[in-house]
């Protein structure tokens, strides 16, 4: 089935309980935010064979070095949940993630649509979902949330918490928090379970939190 921007999708019925790991905190700007973002959609793109945005001299150069190579698990869609407040920086954050990985048209706000596709130039594409407005986990299965699972290569969600017992149970998570500093963001990475991404790059000027299970 092909599916065109704005379409819904909606997920496979089943409970999912996998421990955190927190793995990294770092205070950032928000051009130091976008370019981190950028930096793993293009880790993503490389990954996933679909080319990723060439970077030259975008800001991303000066984040340094990556955290190792990145495998992608065989048809396993790279999912990164995004949460945090509103006016937090979601939004910012998914649309520098789908710009790394290779996305040129123009993004808007998911809030109404729930879900919008966005194809990939070499293949795949990318998924930006909005779930605020979702009241429950048997509404995203209503709307397809499995078959964007399965087609959806890359799967930026805001407000993955509405997801429930459908959340996925190998995911990214980056929450934003916002502090007294103007325009600045605490963001904090976690990996859950065994993530089709292994590792994300680098904070720029972050203070590590080693992943710990709990």
């Amino acid at each position: 089935m092909r599916w065109t921007e704005g379409e819904p999708f909606g997920v496979r019925d089943h409970l999912v309980r996998r421990v955190e790991g927190e793995w990294g905190r770092a205070r950032l700007t928000e051009g130091e935010m976008e370019a981190w973002g950028r930096r793993i959609g293009a880790r993503v793109g490389a990954a996933l064979g679909t080319g990723g945005a060439a970077l030259g001299a975008d800001p991303v150069a000066a984040l340094g070095a990556d955290r190792g190579a990145a495998g992608v698990g065989a048809g396993a869609p790279v999912f990164i949940g995004l949460r945090g407040p509103l006016g937090a920086g979601k939004s910012v954050l998914a649309r520098a993630v789908a710009r790394g990985a290779g996305v040129e048209a123009p993004m808007p706000s998911p809030t109404f649509n729930i879900v919008f596709q966005y194809p990939l130039p070499s293949g795949g594409a990318v998924i930006h979902a909005d779930l605020y407005r979702v009241e429950s986990a048997e509404e995203l299965v209503w709307l397809g949330w499995d078959d964007m699972m399965a087609h959806g290569l890359v799967a930026l969600v805001e407000w993955p918490e509405r997801a429930g017992r459908v959340l996925p149970d190998d995911r990214w998570e980056i929450e934003l928090e916002i502090v007294s500093e103007p325009g600045v963001r605490l963001a904090t990475a976690r990996r859950f379970g065994e993530p089709a991404l292994a590792a994300l790059p680098a904070f720029p000027a972050a203070e590590r939190v080693a992943t710990a299970a709990r």
